[in-house]
């Protein structure tokens, strides 16, 4: 049978161990803790960064540059003439100082577009092209259809004729027809000659269209 009281001291001291044991354990993970785990973040991929455009940058628009051009002949200013973008002919000639008394416009085309380094030259009255010979009017009709009787017809009477009429001649301007009516009587074509801007050369051309009766 056993004997408590023989193995009490063994019991005892069995006891006494473990619990040393024990004490000794916890003392040892208080001083020591326990590690806590550590939190990875992964970095930014560069697809991620692409989501995230940088803002772009404003693309300045070009001045454009302005056109130099030339502008010689019958105008009071020649010379080299900046202008704008877009300008016309008819832009040049004013920069020039304008179109001198003798100048032919219906020679060139004022509504032309310029471009950069052009040469524009404006012709007098007696070496401008010749335009179109008028077309004989036989008589007009008027709103309702009824023919009137007062059309010219034929050759231009210069001591009679209208500035209208005057006007309709080739190389013939409101001026250069009201010095032809502040020139008369005529005694002949030739007198032409006597009005300012009016040369060989013009008559040449206006005579196929003038008759002094």
């Amino acid at each position: 049978m056993f004997d408590l009281r023989q193995n009490l001291p063994a019991i005892i001291a069995t006891s006494f161990f473990w619990i040393a044991l024990f004490v000794a354990y916890a003392l040892l993970n208080l001083r020591h803790p326990q590690a806590q785990p550590i939190e990875i973040i992964p970095p930014v991929t560069p697809a991620v960064e692409a989501t995230c455009p940088e803002p772009a940058t404003p693309i300045a628009k070009a001045t454009p540059a302005p056109l130099r051009v030339y502008v010689s002949g019958a105008v009071h200013d020649p010379g080299v003439y900046r202008l704008p973008p877009d300008s016309l002919v008819v832009d040049a000639i004013e920069r020039a100082g304008g179109e001198t008394d003798d100048a032919d416009l219906v020679a060139i085309n004022l509504a032309h577009p310029l471009n950069d380094g052009e040469q524009i030259y404006v012709p007098t009255q007696d070496e401008g092209a010749v335009p179109p010979p008028p077309i004989a009017r036989t008589g007009t009709t008027d709103a309702g259809g009824e023919k009137k009787d007062n059309a010219p017809v034929g050759p231009v009477d210069l001591n009679t004729a209208s500035q209208e009429e005057l006007e309709s001649l080739p190389g013939i301007g409101p001026a250069m027809a009201q010095r032809i009516i502040e020139g008369r009587p005529y005694s002949t074509v030739d007198d032409l000659l006597n009005v300012k801007g009016i040369g060989e050369a013009k008559l040449e051309k206006l005579r196929p269209y003038v008759t002094v009766q």
